[in-house]
């Protein structure tokens, strides 16, 4: 009797502790909280590479006027989706070339096509 019991006691440990796939352990990159930028696509000409640029407005130390500055950032768009003039948001990724550790997460505006 007591081999079955050990066998009804393992039994019951693995189904006190479900065992999730490997995929689901680990954090996808659209987590809650995880930091994305958003700004505007202000070159496409590269392959699979888009250009964006974040704005943002710095108070001066001393006037106390905000100033507007900018960033400009290459990220990954793996399908060619967003063109020149559409506001999309990035994420930070892997390193995937010297300047490109952004990808695309969505496109949140389409420029208006003329």
């Amino acid at each position: 009797m007591s081999a079955q019991e050990s066998q009804v006691q393992e039994t019951q440990v693995q189904e006190t502790q479900p065992q999730e796939p490997r995929a689901q352990q680990r954090n996808p990159p659209e987590a809650k909280g995880a930091r994305t930028l958003t700004g505007r696509v202000v070159s496409d000409k590269m392959h699979k590479t888009i250009a964006v640029e974040i704005e943002r407005l710095v108070k001066h130390p001393t006037y106390g006027k905000y100033i507007r500055r900018t960033t400009k950032l290459l990220a990954h768009d793996e399908n060619g989706t967003s063109k020149e003039g559409d506001v999309v948001t990035i994420t930070p990724c892997r390193p995937m070339s010297r300047r490109k550790s952004w990808r695309l997460l969505e496109i949140v505006e389409k420029a208006a096509r003329r």
